[in-house]
């Protein structure tokens, strides 16, 4: 990505042409989609360019950011977990935000942000840059640290030297310890509106931009996911599945997704009985508007209470997928719960 999106411009904006949020740490948060990754890296960039341009974005011309965009600057330094690394082929990408990747379900592959990883930071922290103006370091996703490391953090954050710059990036700023949120100068990172993302949408050429953004939450860069490749053809395959439930297979739908992102797919689930909810009670959907008329049907037939307690286990199982001890025994058991529901049972 060569700049920033359309709708990051205003806090692009206040933020660098102000200049008040350059302490010692940012905490950019919102949810996930909507371009945090890549603005704190265009910001990142920015900072450590030698000519930045007028509107204070990098020049993509100096040596510095030939340095940032080969992954090789000197005074940058990201921290990411092992499996998002693998994901992006060691390359950090915006949220796979939420990608699949095989490699990335195997449990050898860390999803946390290790102690190991922070301790690292001291010899980049507290030792000379290569050249004048900031060190920076970027955390993502914030959350992905575990008690440990988020506490061995909070040390560096306390005292840092001068010119040192942490960027901070999470999708669940509410999971954070609350004496690290507070040492952070926190970021609202702006959603698109429904038009924006849609126009957006359209110039990467996707099929359905409305029905993909729809079903991706409205964040435009997870509907980007939904269009072409390996995660999209899984996001089909769950909806025929999901949508015709005398025709599931829990076991095997459970076996074609067990190498999918985990918590994407619970993601889809809880949207899909949302749906299933606000139908029955409102007549209106809001995710799968592609899916009226099967929605429509399901929702004639189903309890009401039993698919609102379903769907509040599904937030437990959402707090789960981050961690299966097996991701095929998990999905088979909420594949088979769902179908117990559909079936009246």
């Amino acid at each position: 990505m060569g700049d920033i999106y359309s709708w990051q411009q205003d806090i692009w904006q206040k933020l660098t042409h102000s200049r008040q949020f350059l302490g010692h740490a940012l905490l950019l948060k919102g949810k996930p989609g909507i371009g945090k990754y890549d603005f704190a890296r265009q910001l990142a960039k920015s900072l450590l360019c030698i000519v930045p341009r007028t509107d204070r974005k990098a020049c993509g011309q100096c040596l510095s950011c030939g340095w940032f965009e080969q992954n090789s600057h000197p005074n940058f330094y990201p921290v990411i977990p092992e499996a998002l690394a693998v994901m992006s082929g060691g390359s950090e990408k915006e949220e796979g935000e939420e990608k699949s990747g095989s490699a990335a379900s195997k449990k050898s592959v860390s999803q946390q942000i290790s102690i190991e990883q922070i301790r690292k930071l001291s010899d980049f922290v507290y030792l000379t840059g290569h050249q004048s103006g900031y060190k920076i370091i970027l955390i993502y996703p914030t959350e992905a640290m575990n008690t440990a490391s988020a506490n061995a953090l909070l040390k560096k954050l306390e005292e840092p030297p001068e010119n040192v710059l942490f960027i901070l990036v999470t999708h669940q700023a509410q999971h954070l310890l609350p004496t690290l949120r507070s040492r952070c100068q926190q970021i609202a990172m702006p959603i698109p509106d429904v038009e924006t993302a849609v126009a957006w949408l359209k110039q990467q050429a996707v099929d359905d931009p409305e029905g993909r953004l729809a079903g991706a939450g409205y964040a435009p860069l997870s509907a980007l996911l939904l269009d072409k490749g390996e995660y999209a053809a899984h996001y089909e395959q769950f909806i025929q599945h999901i949508a015709y439930p005398k025709q599931l297979d829990p076991l095997s739908l459970a076996g074609s997704l067990q190498q999918t992102n985990l918590p994407a797919v619970v993601d889809w689930l809880q949207k899909w009985c949302y749906d299933l909810v606000s139908y029955h009670t409102t007549g209106k959907i809001r995710y799968y508007l592609n899916q009226l008329p099967a929605i429509q049907a399901l929702s004639e037939q189903i309890d009401l209470l039993a698919c609102v307690t379903f769907t509040r286990e599904l937030n437990t199982k959402q707090q789960l997928s981050r961690h299966p001890l097996n991701p095929r025994l998990f999905l088979e058991e909420m594949f088979i719960a769902y179908a117990a529901l559909m079936r009246g049972e």
